[in-house]
């Protein structure tokens, strides 16, 4: 079933989802199990799971040379996808990037969904690799997520990239993008952020999830800006407790958000993460409740492949 089906058929009751992560490449895939476990009692409509793109080593040689090697730490999110809808009959939505994909690589990505029977997908550009400042794609692949978008929806009308096959199967994919409420690190401003996430709309993208925020207000703030740009689709909401002093200055630098002056000062006070972990679920169990009552059709947590802080929010506020 796709999202927009799923917050249609929900009432306007607010429900649960979450976001993992693929174990590291080496683990078993119990271990995802392990923590999808404890969350189902909150029936999750659906799950996402991301996708991480390649990493640059470089290991030396005998003869001293260094020699540059690709690695994957975190493979196997279509199996996981797959496994998830075996396993617990919900749907799973995949991430699908820009970066390190041709839009060949795109279009076989897709098709093998479609056979999957997974028919929501999370377009996204990606970032950049760790060796790169800025973000380059691939030679034949999109420098935008609104060129991936349009791409997608191409597929759903039967349009592939081979001229021979225009009119084709058509797939049935439910296109999530992300948005972020206090604006994409590289943009400008929030209004040309939001320009471009109109874009994204425009080219097919069905619904939206938020970068993680701290303070209820900017979320509500930038639904508000979006609605006055036309744009209409669901607006989900991205959550993350903070469950360790390090996450304090760890958050804002890579994510590029805000954390209120009350929940710093709280957090400062904590004499070990437990403490903190507490502080963490306590300030999202606030947020839900306020988002509850705001009539927000899905709330979504970024797990980070942990569920005991998750589940007890869920318990708090579902």
């Amino acid at each position: 079933m796709k999202v927009t089906e799923h917050i249609k058929n929900a009432n306007g009751k607010t429900q649960f989802s979450f976001e993992i992560l693929p174990p590291l490449k080496g683990q078993h895939i119990q271990s995802i199990f392990d923590n999808i476990d404890p969350l189902m009692e909150f029936k999750p409509p659906f799950i996402d799971v991301t996708y991480h793109r390649e990493e640059y080593v470089y290991k030396e040689l005998e003869n001293g040379l260094l020699k540059k090697q690709v690695v994957k730490k975190r493979p196997g999110t279509v199996g996981i996808c797959a496994a998830i809808q075996n396993k617990y009959g919900v749907d799973a939505i995949p991430h699908i990037l820009c970066g390190g994909f041709t839009k060949e690589d795109t279009e076989n990505f897709l098709i093998d969904l479609d056979f999957l029977g997974i028919y929501n997908v999370m377009a996204l550009r990606g970032d950049a690799v760790k060796t790169e400042t800025y973000f380059r794609p691939e030679k034949e692949g999109h420098a935008y997520a609104s060129e991936l978008v349009n791409q997608i929806q191409e597929l759903n009308q039967g349009n592939y990239l081979d001229d021979d096959l225009q009119n084709s199967s058509k797939t049935n994919f439910c296109i999530g993008v992300a948005a972020y409420p206090e604006k994409h690190a590289e943009a400008p401003s929030l209004e040309s952020d939001i320009h471009f996430l109109k874009k994204k709309i425009k080219k097919g993208a069905e619904y939206i999830v938020t970068q993680m925020f701290f303070d209820n207000e900017k979320y509500f703030k930038f639904v508000e800006k979006c609605r006055n740009e036309g744009i209409g689709v669901p607006i989900i909401p991205g959550l993350k407790p903070i469950a360790t002093k390090k996450q304090l200055n760890l958050i804002p630098h890579r994510f590029h958000v805000d954390l209120p002056e009350a929940l710093i000062l709280e957090i400062i006070k904590c004499q070990d993460n437990t403490q903190v972990a507490q502080v963490g679920m306590e300030w999202c169990i606030q947020q839900s409740k306020e988002l509850q009552k705001a009539g927000i059709p899905v709330l979504h947590y970024y797990s980070m492949g942990k569920s005991d802080n998750i589940r007890s929010i869920a318990q708090a506020v579902f």
